[in-house]
């Protein structure tokens, strides 16, 4: 018999960010804008330090309507390509829409004509009433609107969703390039935004097939490259490992992994995707975010592979319901597995985030904002040989600094540890967690760098260090910074040796958006290169040492 593990939410973890009144309306974030396809300069206030060169590149919904109608989720916004181009303290900006099928076939018929998230495409205005109710019945193509991250594989640079399809982009001109079918190098039918980096050049990333044999979550290997190909090319892909589905009929949502020195694991969480409904959707007239649900009565299932062979471990592991979106990081220490990641307990609020309700003002902006759960930061730790002969009711961790637990009983149980003291409540929980991963992902680390939620978005920049669990906080009224990402110094000696570049939108004031660069190790800011154009908010990016 495999050993079970089961991770439950002590009561003191339930807490949420105090309620919020008088919000400011955040509708600048969420408008429209134009592209900049030629580099501009900014005005530097401050200093930006001399050391660093390179593009800080971005990515996020730019657009929100064609013609008359419009998309009713943020995510379903057009993908809107950013570059800062850093060097000699001076910085340029750019942007380009992703001229992805999606964008181009909006942009011919005015209106929107591929299926998004939380919008479904009309049928064409044009054609008989016959040939509009057939339409219903055809399964829509995935969109290739890669509006999420930038990511790299074989030393390319691409834009990705969470559709098996990807663009590769030149990182210097922002000109979109070659579409990727990940089906036509391994078989899946998707792939996540926030692949994992070894330090061999191998990218890693969590993808997933259905068909006559059931549902199945495949963890996937690119090998390295040169980055010199003329064209995409992923080949040499494999699929690691593949797990089965809990319940093959409603496999559940994810977002990302976590990967340490030797292991990846795959969480399984209860937010659940209804294949039936997924089926039947388009002919019920309804958009993919109403296939999801929160199933609290579930539990959180943490799936363990090793990363060399792919075999996944005999231990199984579970937890009382909980969301993640994003991991921090994961390591092994004598025997093991660490998992640091940002956690909710109502996996409700993706759908949550309609153009709607993110353009309300007033009381109804600050309903929705009270409506939200609090997400947090949380350490699972998972002992990685769990004898048969291990007695009940008895702690199996045994690590000085950290107060998680694991229990085994019949059903096993284990207690998470808060990574956070109830200062950051005031904040609104956390989001978006960056650390110096290029040095210490999958090591033990000290320090990570997030957004804070005192508002529907991040409205602060959060400085964590696990030695005490201290807060250092950037804050200023009206000003609603982005994922922050730590840039290494050169010669580093410390793990926050460097800076933190954030870009901040204002929307009190047109036109005055700013690339903001801190200093990581006091969290104080150093300079900031403000923008003459409008920016939205965005999503994910990365910072490009090369370009």
């Amino acid at each position: 018999l495999q050993n079970t593990v089961q991770t439950n939410h002590p009561s003191h973890s339930n807490k949420k960010r105090p309620s919020a009144s008088g919000l400011e309306s955040i509708g600048p974030l969420v408008s429209s804008v134009e592209e900049t396809p030629d580099p501009i300069s900014t005005v530097i206030k401050g200093e930006i330090p001399s050391w660093i060169t390179g593009s800080f590149l971005r990515n996020g919904p730019g657009r929100f309507e064609f013609g008359e109608s419009k998309f009713n989720h943020w995510f379903d916004g057009m993908a809107l390509m950013h570059r800062f181009h850093i060097k000699d303290g001076q910085v340029t900006y750019s942007s380009c829409f992703l001229r992805s099928d999606s964008y181009v076939q909006n942009s011919e018929k005015n209106r929107i004509v591929v299926s998004e998230f939380g919008t479904l495409a009309t049928p064409d205005p044009c054609k008989n009433i016959f040939a509009r109710f057939f339409s219903r019945f055809q399964i829509p193509k995935a969109t290739d609107n890669a509006g999420v991250s930038f990511v790299k594989y074989k030393g390319d640079f691409y834009v990705s969703t969470e559709t098996n399809f990807m663009r590769r982009i030149d990182p210097v001109s922002l000109e979109t390039k070659e579409k990727v079918d990940w089906s036509e190098y391994i078989a899946i039918n998707a792939a996540t935004a926030h692949p994992h980096y070894d330090r061999n050049g191998a990218t890693y990333n969590l993808g997933n097939s259905h068909g006559r044999n059931g549902f199945f979550y495949h963890i996937l290997r690119v090998p390295p490259g040169d980055g010199k190909n003329d064209v995409a090319d992923l080949s040499g892909a494999e699929i690691l490992c593949s797990i089965p589905a809990s319940d093959p009929r409603k496999p559940s949502y994810y977002h990302s992994f976590v990967m340490s020195e030797n292991y990846i694991v795959f969480i399984e969480q209860p937010i659940k995707l209804d294949l039936l409904k997924f089926m039947l959707y388009r002919v019920a007239g309804k958009s993919f975010h109403k296939v999801m649900s929160w199933n609290p009565e579930l539990e959180t299932i943490f799936h363990v592979a090793d990363r060399h062979t792919g075999q996944l471990i005999k231990t199984k592991y579970y937890s009382s319901a909980m969301f993640t979106l994003h991991q921090i990081n994961a390591y092994e220490d004598n025997g093991y597995l660490i998992m640091d990641m940002c956690c909710g307990d109502d996996g409700n609020v993706i759908g949550d985030f309609t153009i709607e309700n993110l353009q309300a003002s007033g009381e109804e902006l600050d309903k929705f904002f009270n409506s939200l759960c609090t997400n947090l930061p949380r350490r699972y730790v998972l002992p990685l040989d769990v004898k048969e002969n291990e007695p009940n009711d008895h702690n199996l961790i045994n690590l000085p600094y950290t107060t998680a637990t694991a229990v085994k009983t019949v059903t096993g149980v284990c207690d998470h540890e808060d990574l956070y003291n109830d200062d950051l409540l005031q904040y609104g929980g956390l989001e978006f967690p960056q650390i110096n991963y290029t040095y210490y992902n999958a090591r033990p680390y000290r320090y990570f760098y997030a957004c804070g939620f005192g508002h529907v978005f991040a409205d602060s920049l959060l400085k964590m260090d696990l030695e005490g669990k201290k807060l250092k906080v950037w804050r200023h009224a009206g000003l609603f910074p982005s994922e922050p990402v730590f840039v290494p110094a050169p010669d580093a000696k410390d793990e926050d040796d460097g800076v933190v570049m954030s870009v901040v939108i204002t929307p009190r004031e047109k036109k005055s958006s700013f690339l903001l660069v801190l200093d990581a190790k006091t969290f104080t800011e150093l300079g900031r290169a403000e923008v003459p154009v409008d920016i939205p908010c965005g999503t994910h990016g990365l910072f490009n040492e090369m370009s």
